[in-house]
């Protein structure tokens, strides 16, 4: 792999880690500023909003520019973001700095994905996808506890100097490692790549990856009180259970990566299979420590590998609308780490109980089985890196970037 696509990679880890640092950051934030712990927890929707909208908006207005300046106006906007809200004491100006930020982390994931798929090649996408998610599970595992040691020792105002900090090295390496080529005259126009989005195939896959996500980030949020509550270990062990699961995405995605692009349907049904399955055992099974330690690492694995493939599936299936299928494939992706927390937060609100959100996962993954197996039947979808791998095997040799 083109080691530009490391690099990306490094800028991802940056942007995961504001994403979801801000759960360790409430109360001093809430306290810093005088608000309510629901004010503070609107940055997080604020985010999740921006990330929704802005990815295929901003995709479309960077569609026309070179992608290294592309890549560089979103990341130099991103870092400026949080060093406003780390010098700040007005919460609107804060809230503000998280929509830019979303903003401006959706335009360089778009372009990010876009730019990493065309360097490995026309066969290789899958693994240069799973490459930057990989900066997403490495935020999980390191970024956001190293976020709130920071702000235990200095305040939450570090955390955001530590993102800061983080992406500067980031913007030099895009700097010098991302090719400076030209926009293409004969690219894809926006239309052209809008009309080419307009399939069945696109959208099913955009769906099944906004369920599967869903699942992902429904159980995730609500590991703590699963481990405190029904598995009954003490809360010294909620750090060490979420870098366990942070772990197995790690490892999903990138196992996942490489399987992506020669056997995708088999991730996607057997992975699928397993998925839906081990929610549902750990579901039954929450109260055994062993038990739910173990599955916590396999779903977050399971859970990473499919939505990773997912995402492929998107970038070889819209082929002829490269920036705008990342856009929209990071939409779906928000989307459903929107919505699966607040469908998990219904079933506990419903006194349904602490398992209920790991019930709520595997409805999500049934769900998205059943739209496959439907899709698949009337002829919707279907394994389109498989046959290309098959015709064209993977050589290795990178692709130069589109700029």
């Amino acid at each position: 792999m083109p080691f530009a696509i490391y690099v990306l990679g490094l800028a991802v880890f940056a942007q995961g880690t504001s994403e979801f640092m801000l759960s360790g950051l409430v109360e001093d934030m809430a306290a810093d500023f005088g608000v309510s712990l629901q004010a503070v927890g609107s940055l997080t929707s604020a985010f999740a909003v921006g990330m929704i909208i802005g990815a295929p908006l901003v995709a479309m207005l960077s569609l026309r520019w070179p992608r290294r300046r592309a890549l560089l106006a979103f990341l130099i906007t991103f870092l400026l973001a949080h060093v406003v809200g780390a010098l700040t004491n007005s919460f609107e100006v804060l809230f503000v700095t998280r929509v830019i930020a979303a903003l401006a982390n959706a335009g360089f994931l778009a372009v990010g994905l876009a730019t990493a798929a065309s360097m490995a090649g026309p066969q290789a996408k899958g693994r240069a996808t799973s490459i930057l998610l990989s900066g997403v599970t490495l935020a999980c595992i390191a970024g956001v506890p190293l976020g709130a040691v920071l702000s235990e020792v200095w305040g939450w105002r570090s955390a955001f100097w530590g993102v800061a900090i983080i992406s500067a090295p980031a913007v030099f390496a895009v700097l010098w490692s991302v090719p400076a080529t030209p926009v293409d005259p004969s690219a894809p126009s926006v239309r052209h790549e809008l009309r080419a989005l307009r399939t069945p195939k696109v959208g099913v896959t955009l769906l099944l990856g906004a369920l599967v996500n869903g699942a992902t980030f429904c159980s995730f949020t609500y590991l703590a009180p699963v481990i405190t509550n029904v598995t009954e270990l003490s809360s010294g062990w909620v750090p060490a259970t979420l870098a366990l699961f942070g772990i197995g995405s790690f490892v999903g995605v990138n196992v996942g990566g490489r399987l992506a692009d020669t056997r995708p349907g088999q991730v996607l049904a057997v992975g699928g299979a397993a998925l839906l399955a081990g929610w549902l055992v750990f579901a039954l099974t929450a109260g055994n420590p062993v038990v739910a330690l173990v599955l916590v690492f396999v779903q977050g694995a399971l859970s990473f590998g499919v939505g990773s493939t997912l995402i492929a599936q998107a970038l070889y299936t819209a082929s002829d609308a490269p920036t705008l299928a990342g856009g929209f494939a990071t939409a779906a992706l928000n989307v459903g780490a929107a919505a699966g927390p607040a469908l998990g937060g219904l079933a506990l609100g419903a006194e349904f109980g602490y398992r209920s959100p790991l019930v709520v996962s595997a409805v999500l993954v049934a769900t998205a089985l059943v739209l496959a197996g439907v899709a698949r039947a009337a002829g919707v979808t279907g394994a389109k890196a498989d046959a290309a791998a098959t015709e064209n095997p993977p050589t290795g040799r990178p692709v130069e970037a589109r700029s």
